[in-house]
């Protein structure tokens, strides 16, 4: 699972403005997650996401930005070519807990269901631990599929909404997942 990939701590080097060039962020989306009078429920919603090289660039120029700032990113790596990215805000905040936001959380189409995902999550949260975190937030798209992914890695309904990540995102589900 995953093994015949190289994972890497993202710093200058190894990740630049052109990094997500060949990065494939597509994602058929029938169903969404919405709160409808207090209670979750599955609602047809059909659409397909997909980021131009565009958005590619002015994603990876983002990561690069703000891993020389205020983010640790993870990449994971098939020859020279990224596939799976992650970066974790060094700000904490919270009232009840300690939480820092897995800010982005990404693999490219075609390796997805290969255990990717998992291993990067667990460096996303070592990093958490390590920054002095007990909970990692999550502003979680609300598909079908990718709230099925989260849960799997164990993610639940966060105790403590940030409100300001909820507005930014308000069809986004807020999650958490406990260090």
């Amino acid at each position: 699972m995953g093994t015949k990939y190289q994972y890497k701590r993202l710093d200058n080097n190894n990740f630049t403005g052109y990094s997500l060039d060949d990065f494939v962020r597509h994602q058929t989306v029938t169903e969404c997650w919405r709160k409808i009078a207090g209670d979750w429920k599955l609602v047809p919603n059909v659409y397909e996401e997909n980021w131009s090289q565009v958005q590619c660039r002015e994603i990876a120029e983002d990561v690069v930005h703000h891993i020389n700032l205020d983010q640790t990113g993870f990449g994971v790596f098939d020859g020279g070519r990224i596939i799976g990215f992650a970066a974790v805000s060094h700000r904490i905040f919270g009232a009840a807990a300690r939480y820092v936001q897995l800010v982005c959380f990404q693999i490219s189409e075609e390796y997805r269901r290969q255990g990717i995902g998992r291993k990067l999550f667990s460096m996303a949260c070592e990093e958490a631990r390590r920054l002095g975190a007990d909970k990692l937030y999550i502003s979680a798209h609300s598909s079908k599929e990718s709230q099925a992914a989260y849960r799997a890695l164990g993610c639940t309904p966060a105790e403590e909404v940030n409100e300001g990540l909820a507005a930014a995102e308000p069809f986004d589900v807020q999650m958490e997942y406990r260090l």
